[in-house]
């Protein structure tokens, strides 16, 4: 494999990137701003990729079948949403539960493990061949870059109403969001809600770029989200200190990721049967970076002053 492979590549790495980066953008709302561990995204972007493509098979309109696939996805969020408030059951415990769930789920919504969709019999949204060769608004490119360009403005705007300031104050202190007379029962389902839809659109995008909906194809997404949140926000967070700025840094963290897995893919560094554990590694070191940053560098600090005090 030679470097103009690599640069011929690239145009469908940034595609991937830009799709993952809607699921990024979900798992950021419940990891960074619900404070909530959501671990619902593995069975809910297989499901929204299986409705879609299910939906477009039966011979509804590309629109119609992506919006299903968003509402189907909040439905997800919801189940667990419930679970945790409703049923006490913790969030980390509630979303294993709804994604153990949703495996029967998505398999009874496809009929099988698999279903595959033609490009030359649907008029698909985006799609794999719609890279090069196409008018640049039809280019897979472009519409997923303007779709999440609206997406970050809508999520900009609800997170500065009332209802939004609400969930942002449940997940920044929920017992002195409690004391306000604010609803964190709700505000933590509602997060959930919108964090999952935002999941399922995106597996609506890749089942119809990829050209099928897989049981397993929602299998790693919490780590590939939280790669592109962390990732995102380390590259940027010094640069990007407005919400929706912010929200922008998570895609462009995804599109970062998915071009760093494929230039080590092309180097040969990593076997690609190991490309899950290197991405569960380079989330672990950027999750402890803080850490160290706190226990070491802060004492160090602190040792330096007492000698320079002494």
């Amino acid at each position: 494999m030679n470097i103009l492979h690599l640069l011929n590549s690239m145009p469908g790495t940034l595609a991937q990137g830009l799709i993952w980066g809607i699921t990024a953008i979900g798992i950021y709302i419940t990891y960074r701003i619900l404070d909530v561990a959501d671990l619902t995204v593995d069975g809910s972007l297989c499901t929204g990729g299986a409705v879609c493509i299910m939906m477009m098979v039966s011979g509804q309109n590309v629109f119609i079948s992506m919006l299903a696939a968003t509402l189907a996805g909040m439905v997800t969020g919801l189940v667990t949403g419930l679970f945790h408030t409703f049923m006490g059951i913790p969030a980390i415990l509630a979303g294993i539960l709804t994604q153990l769930g949703l495996y029967s789920v998505n398999l009874k919504i496809m009929g099988k493990a698999n279903q595959a969709i033609n490009v030359d019999k649907y008029n698909l949204l985006v799609c794999s061949r719609y890279i090069k060769g196409v008018p640049f608004y039809q280019n897979t490119i472009f519409v997923v870059a303007v779709c999440t360009l609206i997406l970050v403005a809508l999520l900009y705007w609800f997170f500065g109403t009332e209802l939004g300031c609400a969930l942002r104050a449940t997940g920044c202190n929920g017992n002195m969001s409690r004391a306000q007379g604010i609803n964190t029962n709700f505000s933590k389902v509602l997060g959930l809600m919108i964090s999952n839809g935002l999941v399922g659109l995106s597996g609506a995008l890749l089942a119809q770029y990829q050209g099928f909906a897989d049981i397993n194809m929602g299998r790693g997404a919490i780590v590939i989200g939280l790669a592109a949140v962390i990732i995102g926000e380390a590259v940027f967070s010094r640069i990007f200190h407005n919400f929706a700025l912010k929200l922008i840094s998570v895609a462009l963290g995804s599109i970062l990721y998915y071009i760093v897995l494929q230039t080590v893919v092309w180097m040969g560094i990593v076997d690609t049967d190991n490309l899950k554990l290197l991405t569960a590694l380079i989330v672990a070191v950027f999750l402890a970076i803080p850490y160290w940053k706190s226990k070491y560098f802060s004492k160090a600090i602190v040792k330096k002053g007492g000698r320079t005090n002494a």
